[in-house]
């Protein structure tokens, strides 16, 4: 269920498996407040920039099989915060439901739309130049949103208009999301219920 401290909308989850162990707590209606521990540096600093630019205040907390590899930890990372989005989202009353932003990083240029509609639905154009980054499988990036996507019931789109370096398309890829989501789950006082004409999302 949502859960409402001063109107502001925030959800906490953990989620333990044989594979990892995880806690997510979000606010929606953050500034941008993080703590990252997940066990791979690269993914930490993406996850900051998600929070710090989206303006949610987010903490990750992560035991994963890491001795196996990345997988595990980045794509329940992905389950656990697609959950927590939901859940902080609650009855989507009073919510624009879709956002999309294009941003910039040096070189690269990342596209990110987003539904609300609780239909879960994915699309992903990227092609990353190196294999890793730092010690990041970039192949994970692609699981990563995936599972944030079907996790909150989500269509989300993410393109890669242009690009050269791998570290600045994650990058621009997770901030314009960021900002996506945060219009998104914008209110406007205008919209009485859900952004539907069914009624329902």
């Amino acid at each position: 269920m949502e859960q409402e401290t001063g109107g502001c909308r925030q959800a906490s989850i953990t989620r333990t498996t044989k594979e990892t162990d995880i806690t997510v707590a979000l606010k929606l209606d953050g500034t941008g407040k993080s703590d990252i521990r997940t066990g791979i540096g690269f993914f930490d600093h993406m996850l900051e920039g998600f929070s710090r630019h989206g303006l949610f205040d987010l903490t990750v907390q992560v035991k994963g099989d890491l001795q196996v590899d990345g997988h595990h930890t980045v794509e329940d990372t992905g389950i656990v915060l697609g959950q927590a989005i939901a859940q902080a989202i609650g009855d989507k009353n009073g919510i624009r439901r879709y956002g999309f932003f294009i941003l910039p990083m040096d070189d690269a240029l990342a596209l990110s739309a987003v539904d609300l509609c609780g239909r879960p639905y994915f699309e992903f154009e990227c092609d990353f130049p190196t294999p890793m980054i730092g010690e990041l499988d970039s192949q994970l990036i692609r699981e990563f949103f995936y599972a944030v996507s079907y996790s909150a019931a989500m269509n989300l789109h993410l393109k890669m208009m242009s690009g050269l370096n791998s570290h600045h398309m994650a990058e621009a890829m997770f901030k314009s999301f960021a900002k996506a989501l945060d219009m998104a789950v914008g209110r406007d006082e205008r919209i009485d219920g859900v952004l539907s004409t069914k009624g329902s999302l």
